[in-house]
């Protein structure tokens, strides 16, 4: 099996990557597991609170936690191809690799301002309103690693422009992958 590994900060467009890959390939978002343990305590889903459970179960179990939650439902997926949405740490990267063998990494980058710009016209939960909050996420999800998933990263989609845009990078991205042994 071979895992496509989204990374990008909040609001970089993992999420519509994602959905554009689902056209070919299942996927896992790993962001459902904080969202489902945030239920399972009866908690909101916000931004601070999905970010206090993240860190809680990282600093229980281990900083690759989330990706093991994962390694389930992607075994039931029983697909030779896999999206795995949301990574944050080579820990992380770690899990998937010793399950499941050879992890491409996709960085999504949008620039900061349009990411935040991004984030507002959303209206999820957990999501931040003004710059200084997207920065704080920034930085509480560079302590997990995510910054050096990002710089490991194989390929990179560069989000700037429209969806059109987004769409053609993704689909070029999808014909490399499908060449890439």
């Amino acid at each position: 099996m071979k895992l496509i590994g989204l990374v990008g900060k909040a609001g970089s467009g993992k999420d519509t990557v994602c959905q554009i890959l689902e056209e070919k390939y299942p996927s896992v978002r790993m962001g459902e597991i904080i969202v489902e343990e945030a239920d399972r305590r009866g908690v909101d889903p916000t931004d601070e609170n999905l970010g206090r459970i993240a860190t809680e179960l990282r600093e229980r179990y281990g900083m690759g936690a989330i990706a093991e939650r994962c390694v389930p439902k992607i075994r039931q997926l029983e697909a030779p191809v896999v999206v795995v949405n949301g990574i944050r740490g080579m820990d992380e990267v770690k899990v998937f690799e010793k399950n499941f063998g050879r992890v491409l990494l996709v960085e999504i980058w949008t620039p900061e301002k349009l990411r935040l710009e991004r984030i507002r016209s959303r209206s999820r939960a957990d999501d931040v309103r003004t710059l200084e909050q997207l920065r704080r996420r920034d930085e509480r999800e560079a302590r997990w690693g995510l910054d050096e998933a990002i710089e490991r990263a194989q390929y990179r989609i560069e989000n700037d422009g429209s969806l059109s845009d987004l769409r053609a990078r993704t689909e070029a991205l999808m014909e490399k992958i499908d060449r890439d042994p």
